[in-house]
């Protein structure tokens, strides 16, 4: 599996999630970032061209060499500087309370320790600052969720890791987090068992 996931999986999933249904979400989510901004699971840096004018800095952070050159043209064309910030969200060689917001898109799934990444997303966010989210996961129609549970142990090893059945807003709520938005539903043109979403912002919980 070394190959496909070093080598193919980038190049597919730049495809996929680069499809024109995902614009749209991906312009939601952008709406609101200032300042400087951690980016984790930049991937193919797909939402580079949807970065308001308001931000100054993108800070990236993502383990695959072939995603960030695949990202190099879109990084160039980017009106927003951007930095490559480290491998994994689990450790970030990063200061603490030095962002003003996070974005994750469709990353949170693939996370082993999905407990640590958000505990350093807390971390280097600011006071006051936000973390801008949209991620598929557990859905509520337990039709749905059963077959979740069934397709998760292929779907984690052909997607990278990426688990269907994690219940996202819980586990950032666990990590010390106020969700202040969050809308759910299935997404538009992707099975249910993979397009359940939950996207929303929030923000520490001791802020």
């Amino acid at each position: 599996m070394g190959f496909y996931r070093e080598q193919i999986l980038p190049r597919f999933q730049d495809k996929v999630m680069g499809g024109k249904r995902m614009y749209e979400a991906r312009r939601r989510i952008c709406e609101g970032l200032e300042g400087d901004v951690l980016e984790i699971g930049f991937g193919t840096g797909l939402n580079a061209p949807y970065y308001p004018p308001e931000v100054s800095k993108i800070v990236a952070i993502e383990p695959s060499k072939v995603c960030m050159r695949i990202a190099e043209p879109r990084i160039a064309k980017a009106s927003t500087p951007v930095e490559y910030g480290g491998l994994t969200g689990e450790h970030l060689d990063l200061p603490s309370g030095e962002f003003d917001a996070v974005l994750s898109t469709w990353t949170l799934c693939t996370i082993p320790n999905l407990d640590a990444a958000l505990s350093e997303v807390r971390r280097v966010l600011k006071p006051g600052g936000t973390f801008h989210f949209i991620e598929h996961g557990h859905s509520p129609d337990e039709k749905v969720a059963r077959l979740q549970r069934r397709l998760e142990p292929i779907n984690k090893r052909l997607g990278g890791g990426c688990h269907l059945t994690r219940r996202i807003p819980e586990e950032i709520e666990k990590a010390g987090f106020d969700i202040q938005e969050l809308d759910t539903y299935y997404f538009k043109g992707e099975p249910k068992p993979m397009g359940y979403s939950y996207e929303g912002r929030a923000t520490s919980a001791c802020s």
